[in-house]
């Protein structure tokens, strides 16, 4: 028996991958609950309630959808370029705390219509110096940037705790410790009334829509896969990759960083050391999920907000811990490898 690795890949092949999946995770993860004395279909029932039973549940799962979409997508443009971007966490914070400094110190009085656009893009533009720093060391010095963006994850959260405890402390929250709000002309607009869900989705949206045909329809996009698929041979080819792979971080280091000031300008109004419930490693999920495709980290970051929103109605009703979420998800990516590997390679005798 040996793995002979497949010339083409059908669509329907690629398409019912992440689907074959997310069912292999949940009839694994349905032992456990069969375990935890409860019945499976009652339960993922319950999580579909949690999730989406009423008003208040759908619109906090989108809204819960939104950072690990932007998330997701900062993950998936990386990847493709093998630029192994573990970072989305810190460059998440940095994004945040750079919003809330913007805005309460310097650019509060601005009309919404200016203050708004001007606080994304600070918040992207510090998420990509966030990133930037890794690619030069591993450009310059071959240092590997796995173990860069991952160690910075923590060292962006401790610089965010110090600054929240003392320059941008906020002097109301009684002793609490929390960044200044973000003045109230920049917080976003919300798509629906007596809910927390705002534009940060279809700004999500929209930006995956963006890549997708960036990926497809320029040349960029090829340069990037091509950097990805074979570096050696992009190279021989003409690819510029240190061009390549300083804009492919520019790219993900700022959709890390939006995902951060859309929480703080969408949600939140201002930035804790709790801010981010795991959306930068999250989105490393969700980019798996998803293939690498931008339209299906729109769906995986929906399927992965639907568990952690719908786990907590499933826990209160059956009494099975809310933790089954994080193991649905984790069994999801482990799956979703196991089944990328058999759609590249198939088994010969």
């Amino acid at each position: 028996m040996r793995f002979e690795r497949r010339e083409h890949r059908s669509v329907a092949l690629v398409i019912a991958t992440p689907l074959i999946a997310i069912a292999s995770a949940l009839a694994i993860a349905g032992v456990l609950i069969v375990i935890a004395g409860a019945p499976v279909l009652e339960a993922y029932w319950r999580i579909l309630q949690g999730a989406f039973g009423s008003r208040l549940a759908a619109t906090e799962t989108l809204t819960r959808a939104t950072p690990l979409i932007l998330t997701g997508l900062a993950a998936a443009v990386a990847f493709r370029a093998r630029l192994w971007n573990i970072g989305a966490e810190g460059q998440l914070y940095f994004g945040a705390i750079t919003v809330a400094w913007a805005s309460s110190r310097f650019l509060g009085d601005m009309p919404s219509i200016l203050q708004i656009p001007l606080l994304l893009m600070l918040g992207a533009l510090a998420g990509m110096a966030l990133l930037l720093v890794p690619l030069w060391m591993r450009l310059r010095f071959s240092v590997d940037e796995v173990v860069t963006t991952l160690l910075l994850n923590f060292v962006a959260v401790l610089i965010v705790s110090m600054l929240i405890d003392t320059v941008l402390k906020d002097p109301m929250a009684f002793g609490w410790p929390q960044s200044q709000p973000v003045a109230d002309a920049a917080m976003l607009p919300k798509i629906l009334a007596r809910s927390r869900l705002h534009i940060g989705l279809l700004i999500a949206v929209v930006l995956a829509l963006v890549l997708a045909f960036v990926e497809a329809r320029t040349v960029f996009g090829l340069q990037s896969r091509a950097a990805g698929l074979n570096p050696q041979g992009a190279a021989y080819a003409g690819v510029p990759l240190k061009r390549t792979l300083v804009i492919v971080a520019c790219i993900s280091g700022g959709l890390a960083g939006l995902a951060g000031a859309v929480e703080v300008m969408g949600v939140q109004g201002y930035v804790t050391t709790e801010l981010s419930r795991g959306y930068g490693y999250s989105g490393i999920v969700v980019a798996m999920l998803a293939n690498l495709n931008p339209f299906g980290v729109v769906l995986a970051g929906l399927f992965t907000a639907t568990m952690f929103v719908g786990a907590d109605g499933m826990s209160r009703s059956l009494g099975i811990p809310s933790y089954i979420a994080d193991v649905i998800v984790a069994l999801s990516l482990l799956t979703m490898l196991i089944a990328v590997f058999f759609t590249q390679y198939r088994i010969r005798r």
